[in-house]
């Protein structure tokens, strides 16, 4: 952390932020459902395999949330989404926690000037808070659905994203993990 804080050199405040991807699609998702007793649910399954990705990071201190949905999940895509936060952040030193996919760690990654990377450990998403928003987002939202296009699942995903956006103590309570909240108050 010390090392991803010189950059800043203590001009900024400093912002913490945990960063995802994830791939929604068209193959269904069925899941236990709740019917009263002695109806069987019934649900639809979608077996069509196209995709579209959505990146996000969130801040467990305050549940501000950045996401954006794209096409696909490259190394272009994860330095526009840098870019995006560093935009949405401008006032701040943004230090974001990441995994190491591939795209994360290529040479041509484009790291804007406000905002250090800080990798996890590999193999190690449970040390990552925003999978819940990932888990939270396919329980709640896709979920028994089948999806008739590409676009409608785009939609789904941007609907929800926005929803979870404008409710950051839900997001604080859903990531703020008492070793993180810990960290940050030391730091």
């Amino acid at each position: 952390m010390a090392q991803a804080l010189s950059k800043n050199e203590g001009r900024l405040p400093v912002r913490v932020m945990f960063q995802d991807e994830a791939r929604f699609g068209r193959l269904s998702d069925p899941r236990r459902c709740w019917a009263p007793a002695p109806v069987r649910p019934l649900v639809r399954r979608g077996v069509v395999r196209e995709y579209a990705y959505a990146y996000a990071a969130v801040s467990p201190a305050d549940g501000k949330l950045t996401w954006m949905s794209t096409h696909a999940m490259t190394t272009i895509e994860m330095s526009a989404f840098l870019r995006h936060v560093a935009g949405r952040h401008r006032q701040e030193f943004v230090v974001m926690v990441i995994d190491g996919a591939p795209s994360h760690r290529a040479s041509t990654l484009q790291v804007p000037a406000n905002m250090a990377l800080l990798r996890l450990p590999p193999y190690a998403p449970e040390l990552n808070p925003i999978e819940h928003l990932w888990d939270e987002l396919r329980e709640k939202h896709f979920a028994n659905r089948v999806f008739d296009s590409l676009g409608a699942v785009i939609t789904q995903a941007v609907r929800a994203l926005a929803a979870l956006e404008r409710q950051p103590a839900s997001l604080q309570s859903l990531t703020g993990w008492p070793w993180i909240l810990q960290a940050l108050r030391s730091t």
